[in-house]
């Protein structure tokens, strides 16, 4: 874990690459007195996941079902 956090390996080391390569883009196409990004700013945030709720569950398998293009068969929709 030491070494890990030193010299990332894995799919963390191509997280840090692609990081790299959206702070540049984001950097070029900013506005003069913006803040320039940092690469931590594109890391994603690994970790515990928050509990989804049921209708939050439902939300995302509707969203998913229409956009690869099935349809809703629940009564009333």
């Amino acid at each position: 874990m030491a070494f890990s956090q030193l010299e990332p390996f894995g799919s963390e080391a191509g997280y840090v690459g692609h990081a790299i390569t959206a702070a540049t883009i984001a950097n070029v196409h900013r506005g003069k007195r913006q803040k320039a990004y940092d690469v931590k700013d594109f890391m994603p945030q690994l970790g515990p996941k928050k509990k989804q709720t049921v209708e939050e569950m439902l939300q995302f398998a509707q969203m998913m079902t229409i956009g690869l293009g099935g349809e809703d068969k629940r009564e009333g929709r």
